[in-house]
């Protein structure tokens, strides 16, 4: 476990957030339930987990920069417990044993009608600075630990034109280096940052 103090303000600051986003029944019918894990290293700066996505056929977030998740298995005792084996499925880094639970972020669903209906809640944790990952599963191509200081760079918001099936569409981005970050994981990062302006203040 990590004792910085950064990570008790995130806490505070995400405490409003960690009451009943998970409970089942607040769930359309025909909604899949899908946790990520939002996961800051106590480095200075602090910095977050991403990954690359593998490029698979028939995947509908194939090559994309997004966070460790996916969705519920029917094990899974709370969301948390999903971001959590997901977490260390693709990443090898264990949150049960390294990781301090801070909190959630408002469930959210993909904007676009062509990806799959779920609801995707974004738990939150902060690990120690020797903290390791890795691409260990087949879904993902690479890691990468990301100063969350960049983000708040003007140069890294920008919009990029993404092809979908109905046309392209300009969206809001983060541009880090020759990779961009938009859709659901961009709203989860924008949203995070929104949130904690005492842990991550803009430059």
């Amino acid at each position: 476990m990590t004792g910085d103090p950064r990570f008790g303000i995130l806490r505070e600051a995400l405490a409003a957030h960690a009451s009943d986003a998970d409970d089942a029944a607040r769930v359309s019918a025909g909604v899949f339930e899908a946790a990520v894990a939002l996961v800051v290293r106590g480095r200075e700066p602090l910095e977050l987990l991403l990954i690359k996505r593998a490029r698979r056929q028939g995947d509908p977030w194939s090559g994309h920069i997004a966070l460790p998740g996916g969705r519920r298995d029917q094990s899974d005792d709370s969301l948390v417990r999903t971001a959590v084996r997901e977490t260390e499925e693709e990443t090898g880094l264990d949150l049960d044993q390294f990781g301090l639970y801070l909190g959630q972020l408002e469930a959210l669903r993909p904007s676009s009608a062509v990806l799959p209906q779920l609801s995707v809640t974004p738990q939150v944790f902060g690990v120690p600075a020797d903290s390791c990952a890795s691409a260990v599963s087949a879904e993902v191509e690479a890691v990468h630990w990301l100063a969350l200081d960049v983000l708040h760079l003007p140069e890294t918001r920008s919009e990029a034109e993404v092809p979908l099936p109905g046309g392209a569409c300009t969206y809001p981005c983060f541009r880090i280096g020759d990779d961009i970050v938009w859709g659901l994981t961009y709203r989860i990062l924008d949203d995070f940052l929104a949130r904690a302006p005492r842990v991550f203040p803009p430059r």
